[in-house]
């Protein structure tokens, strides 16, 4: 099946697409705010740039698109119609790569929060998970 874009038309619209400042990261920055906490962005002496970064407590947060990020939910699970091949290797490396950043990030001491752009659609249930995380721990005092 083609494209129903042009090739122009489709160009612009994957140049809109952020990769930071978007509207989950937004909600979930507002969300932690709101709460009390004060973070660092995308830190860059990080593994994977975390969205949030909450230095004094050990703990960051990266917040992923369901789709770029292959999530278990119906929009993590779309197959593109064109390019298919293309987009599951670029979507699989996405995984892998989180999965290293991961790995390294909490071999560096830290305590890692993946929140998912569909969990940004329930603000309470999203807002008791991250005060669950971002509580101390009884080594924290």
């Amino acid at each position: 099946m083609a494209d129903v874009l042009t090739p122009d038309q489709r160009r612009r619209n994957m140049q809109a697409i952020r990769g930071r400042d978007t509207k989950p990261e937004m909600f979930v920055r507002r969300l932690v705010h709101k709460m009390g906490y004060r973070f660092r962005l995308h830190r860059k002496d990080l593994p994977g740039r975390p969205d949030l970064v909450l230095p004094q407590h050990r703990r960051v947060i990266y917040v992923h698109g369901c789709y770029w990020h292959v999530h278990t939910c119906r929009w993590g699970q779309v197959v593109p119609k064109t390019n298919a091949k293309f987009w599951a290797t670029k979507r699989a490396g996405n995984v892998e790569r989180d999965k290293n950043n991961r790995k390294e990030i909490e071999s560096l001491g830290w305590s890692v929060l993946v929140v998912w752009e569909c969990e940004t659609r329930e603000a309470e249930t999203l807002r008791d998970r991250l005060a669950e995380f971002l509580a101390p721990t009884e080594l924290e005092g």
